[in-house]
């Protein structure tokens, strides 16, 4: 048996720094590998599932067989279950967590150690309508890849990309509307590289995307009770509120046309899963706002669906003229969370806008998101289908 602990260890330790910038990964985002050898066999060793950067340890880290996943990458096609079994059956402790469903892509690059975020100011720059030009201008020795469907499609991707491909002058890879990556054999020099392409991406918003934040007091009254009240009634359990009229939330729901501001998309594609794409917007009456809400809700579904089941329609957030924010959890912590990543959002909103305006994936892309293969397995599970 190989001696990982240097491996490992060092791993769980940048790990867990990357995790400690709330700019670079919220609330479960994010990724991180090492590659190392066990008992003569190539494992990689990737961010398991249910846990976070910031605390992961060592035990958070799935060992997959590195020779499965590098087949896995040769398919034509794999549906995402199918991959998700594959890299269990190929995982060589059956007690470990679920491997990451980037497990594919962390081993089609050729460096022991590899980092994935969701760098706000990488993704904001992305994000805005010119961000294809303006990432290919700040990252000339990135591998640039255009928005696709993170797991198996990704990594496919990235693999026919990547075909007699020069790894060597590769620095890192952008993925628009997704994140950025950086690797290298030394854990250190990995976590190194991160910092300093994110810091490449903040210099440019600091030159190019500064704001001026400074909204007018307050003086709307909403009846938060009446509120949680419709909310709970159209989600069918009980809510938590959390309440944000901080200068940014208020500024930002100070708007004109503050619909069609607030209603272009997420940040990133994973946020979508607990944001929904868009929040309620309530300019005038509450009802009215959230049953115009569920009725543009069922349209995209209906749009856009095939077998899926539909999920709750009832928002998740809402943006309240001149009032604030209100994000719904069911409980305290989850209106919290709900409540960090509308924040990032709104910043990133305002930045993209000052370099053109904010430009979020398509209506398409979020369903497939949304209603993503592996979210639906748990819900058709709820539903006993």
């Amino acid at each position: 048996m190989t001696n990982l602990w240097n491996d490992i260890n060092l791993r769980v330790f940048t790990s867990n720094l990357l995790g400690q910038s709330d700019e670079l990964v919220l609330h479960g985002g994010g990724n991180t590998s090492v590659k190392a050898k066990v008992d003569g066999e190539e494992i990689l060793f990737v961010k398991g599932s249910g846990w976070d950067l910031v605390s992961i340890k060592a035990e958070g880290f799935a060992p997959v067989k590195m020779k499965t996943l590098l087949d896995m990458a040769k398919l034509d096609t794999l549906s995402d279950a199918d991959m998700v079994s594959g890299q269990k059956a190929a995982m060589i402790d059956k007690s470990a967590p679920s491997p990451s469903v980037e497990a594919i892509l962390h081993a089609l690059i050729p460096f022991k150690v590899v980092d994935h975020t969701h760098a706000d100011a990488v993704v904001t720059i992305s994000n805005s309508k010119n961000g294809i030009e303006h990432i290919k201008n700040l990252y000339p020795n990135f591998l640039i890849v255009p928005y696709v469907m993170p797991g198996f499609i990704l990594a496919k991707t990235i693999y026919d990309m990547t075909q007699n491909f020069d790894w060597s002058t590769c620095k890192g890879i952008i993925l628009h509307n997704h994140g950025i990556f950086t690797f290298d054999d030394d854990a250190k020099k990995s976590y190194d590289k991160m910092i300093e392409a994110v810091s490449v991406a903040e210099e440019f918003l600091n030159q190019n995307a500064k704001l001026d934040i400074n909204p007018l007091p307050s003086q709307k009254y909403l009846n938060l009770d009446k509120l949680k009240v419709l909310i709970e009634h159209h989600k069918g359990h009980k809510v938590s509120l959390h309440v944000n009229k901080s200068a940014l939330a208020l500024f930002y729901a100070s708007k004109e046309n503050l619909k069609e501001f607030a209603t272009r998309g997420v940040l990133t594609p994973e946020h979508i899963i607990r944001t929904k794409r868009v929040p309620m917007v309530i300019e005038d009456e509450m009802e009215e706002a959230i049953y115009d809400f569920m009725g543009e809700y069922k349209k995209y579904f209906e749009e856009f669906s095939s077998n899926e089941i539909c999920l709750n329609v009832a928002p998740n957030y809402a943006v309240i003229k001149d009032f604030g924010i209100v994000t719904f959890g069911k409980n305290e912590k989850e209106a919290s969370i709900l409540n960090d990543i509308v924040e990032h959002t709104m910043l990133a909103v305002l930045r993209a806008d000052k370099l053109g305006g904010y430009q979020g994936i398509s209506l398409k892309d979020c369903f497939e998101m949304e209603y993503w293969e592996l979210e639906q397995a748990k819900v058709k599970k709820n539903h006993n289908i």
